[in-house]
């Protein structure tokens, strides 16, 4: 059984690339699909997409990484040779040992953030309602939980990280001299918008609107925290109500765009906006960013301030390595034992055809009388001649040096207690 990998993330592809390839949660059974009927013989298959990878993870009867990479190419609409520079492809162990990886938050642009193990859950949860995990693919995922879990209880990866969420924080800090007297503006209501409402909210700003596609999710969250909720709609009449905007949602079209932003400075005087967009694809259209009063931060901006404290988490990663490498090495053992369960399957198989044919033999001769020492004996000496006939007739056939292989397999399968 191979298992393989190829995906792209914040390190090997721009946002606007990554953006191409961000497939929605609702997505992601039609795309498996997609890509298991692509092949002769469908793998298990499983997708990660987030704002910062996109990643494919199969196990099959041998790897199809040149197949994957442009079935993915193909879905977003890029040659196959432009991809490939962007992508990383991995094979059996290198794969397993990506994905405890990126499990445990040593992959992530934020080092050991806790966030990527739940959008990694959530990938195999769609996996499997979409029939596509099979018993290898479940198995890896599993155990990189189960290593992930072990890294964050017996390490200190996480302790120093700073968050997505508080990085836009610190940067609107450094714009603005007290964030309590500031409106707040936040374009979604997922998991990311959450956690950036609870960060904003701790410095108490004047005033925070959440603005979201479905109303009631966009109240339930305002409700948490006294927030106002507006219509997706209302956003060009009101955004220069905001000195900051935090935007990240599933649209595949910026929400927010250049015209809209340059009437919302022109109603603010060009007093300045601070925008954070965490969308992938982008949120806020691109051109924003050359507007003078606009302070314009995407995903990968971030990243140089999420590093910050990076030397306090050497040692924890190290830890955490070692920590992964045994669960890989674990993994890769059990896929090696698997690889034996036909020829074992085939063995029992065997077995118990002729323990069938010698007690059916038995209990004919019982039937008709014969004595039951006999009759015992007759069984265990049927047995032995079946078990030992491809044995015997391997050291009578051949050449020499077929019979001397043949001859130190017997030894070691038949005489291992005499030796």
């Amino acid at each position: 059984m191979a298992v393989w990998a190829l995906g792209i993330n914040h390190t090997t592809a721009p946002l606007d690339m990554r953006g191409r390839f961000a497939f929605a949660g609702d997505q992601l059974a039609n795309q498996l699909n997609g890509l298991r009927q692509s092949m002769a013989r469908p793998p298990e298959a499983a997708i990660v997409s987030t704002c910062n990878r996109t990643e494919i993870y199969c196990a099959g009867d041998e790897a199809a990484l040149d197949h994957t990479l442009a079935w993915l190419a193909h879905s977003g609409g890029v040659s196959a040779s432009e991809l490939h520079s962007h992508t990383y492809r991995l094979e059996d162990q290198a794969a397993a040992r990506h994905a405890f990886r990126v499990a445990s938050g040593l992959d992530s642009m934020v080092l050991g953030e806790p966030q990527i193990l739940g959008q990694l859950k959530d990938a195999v949860r769609a996996a499997d309602e979409a029939g596509a995990l099979g018993t290898t693919l479940s198995q890896m995922f599993q155990r990189s939980f189960a290593v992930a879990k072990e890294v964050r209880s017996s390490t200190e990866i996480g302790a120093h990280s700073i968050s997505m969420a508080a990085a836009a924080v610190r940067l609107a800090g450094n714009l603005f001299e007290d964030l309590a007297q500031i409106k707040v503006l936040f374009v979604g209501a997922g998991e990311m918008i959450e956690l950036c409402v609870t960060h904003f909210a701790a410095k108490t700003p004047k005033a925070m609107a959440i603005a979201n596609r479905s109303l009631e999710r966009g109240e339930k969250l305002a409700s948490r925290f006294g927030a106002e909720v507006l219509r997706l709609a209302d956003l060009p009449e009101r955004l220069h109500e905001f000195d900051a905007v935090i935007s990240c949602t599933a649209s595949t079209l910026p929400i927010i765009g250049l015209g809209a932003v340059e009437r919302a400075l022109k109603k603010r005087r060009h007093r300045p906006m601070f925008m954070v967009d965490l969308a992938v694809p982008r949120d806020i259209e691109i051109d924003v960013k050359a507007l003078g009063d606009v302070y314009l931060y995407t995903v990968d901006d971030l990243a140089g301030v999420v590093q910050t404290g990076q030397a306090n988490r050497q040692a924890a990663v190290a830890q955490a390595e070692a920590i992964v490498d045994a669960g890989v090495q674990s993994f890769m053992h059990w896929v090696d034992q698997r690889s034996a369960v036909p020829l074992i399957q085939q063995l029992n198989a065997q077995a118990d055809e002729w323990r069938a044919a010698e007690l059916a033999r038995a209990r004919k001769l019982l039937a008709k009388g014969e004595d039951v020492d006999a009759v015992l004996e007759a069984l265990a000496r049927g047995m032995s001649q079946k078990m030992l006939h491809g044995a015997l007739a391997e050291l009578h056939a051949g050449d020499a040096a077929a019979r001397e292989r043949a001859s130190y397999a017997i030894q070691h399968f038949f005489l291992r207690n005499g030796r």
